[in-house]
């Protein structure tokens, strides 16, 4: 399947065309509408208490304007759901029902008035992710690559067999990681980006981006390469070295500038995501474009209009 509306292209073809707009952070969303994640599963309770939340999420940000929602699935692992008594055979169906309730979002938003192609990309989180202590945040787990490799192929399997239209290789802290996802994620039969979290022009584990990207320069799975869930202001060097370093679209989605408490669970700092900074990002070589953690279907509805040329120019 390659987007939700009969005549969508593969994402890979519409990237080569122009900027594609993605969504912004399903916690975010799923906060609004009242939810409490505070949960060690963050969004991915949803997919096993209320599913319909997830595709409402969803819902609000193809109406805002995205062209591809990210799945609840960040969180979701065989190891997560195991310690809530999840055998694996109910997990699979809950990393299947990330996608199909992202796919009836698409459905409805269709049903709503949306013309314009409308993808899905499924969500494998870091390993620290599935720790649920900010580890993401970190890299550098004491794992070894084939280690990390093992954690990440069963669930990158599921999830490439629900048809998404790619995976979201996302928040990656380090280049061990990020190798053991790039080989986790060859023969499946689905593209994928791979996107890194950083701060400044390193790796949250520290290595320079440039290591980082040369990773993935020549994985022929691999349609775009680049950042999320990192600081506005880091975004625009990680883009142009991205896109000089692997000659493939760039992917960025940063966070809104606000800082991460793992210990208060609270987000801390000003938020510093403004909607014109996209078209340097654009400019740089960006072709999917969007908002992480705090940017919610307003900030995305601005994005898309800016991008459009209906919208503020300038940073702000």
């Amino acid at each position: 399947m390659t987007g939700d509306t009969p005549t969508a292209p593969p994402l890979a073809d519409a990237l080569a065309a122009g900027t594609v707009v993605l969504d912004g952070g399903m916690s975010s969303q799923l906060t609004a509408q009242g939810h409490d994640l505070t949960d060690g599963l963050w969004s991915a309770r949803l997919l096993l208490t209320e599913p319909e939340a997830v595709t409402r999420a969803h819902l609000a940000y193809y109406e805002a304007g995205a062209d591809v929602a990210i799945t609840a699935s960040y969180q979701a692992t065989f190891e997560g759901f195991a310690r809530r008594g999840i055998g694996r055979e109910r997990a699979a169906e809950l990393l299947t029902l990330s996608v199909a309730a992202a796919r009836e979002a698409a459905r409805r938003a269709r049903l709503r008035g949306a013309v314009r192609p409308l993808w899905v990309a499924a969500s494998a989180g870091p390993y620290g992710a599935m720790l649920a202590d900010g580890s993401e945040y970190r890299g550098r787990y004491g794992l070894s690559v084939t280690e990390l490799e093992r954690f990440h192929r069963p669930r990158l399997e599921v999830l490439a067999a629900a048809a998404p239209d790619v995976l979201a290789l996302e928040t990656v802290p380090d280049t061990d990681e990020a190798t053991a996802l790039l080989r986790a994620v060859r023969g499946l039969g689905v593209p994928a980006w791979l996107s890194y979290t950083i701060d400044g022009d390193h790796t949250r584990a520290g290595q320079p981006l440039e290591d980082a990207f040369a990773l993935a320069a020549d994985a022929d799975e691999v349609i775009a390469v680049g950042v999320n869930c990192c600081a506005p202001d880091d975004a625009a060097h990680a883009v142009t070295t991205a896109s000089r370093l692997t000659g493939k679209p760039v992917v960025v989605y940063p966070n809104s500038g606000e800082t991460w408490n793992p210990t208060t669970h609270t987000w801390q700092g000003p938020t510093t995501f403004t909607p014109g900074r996209v078209l340097g990002w654009r400019d740089a070589g960006a072709r999917l474009i969007g908002g992480c953690c705090r940017v919610g279907p307003g900030a995305i509805g601005e994005v898309a209009g800016v991008l459009a040329g209906r919208g503020r120019e300038s940073a702000t």
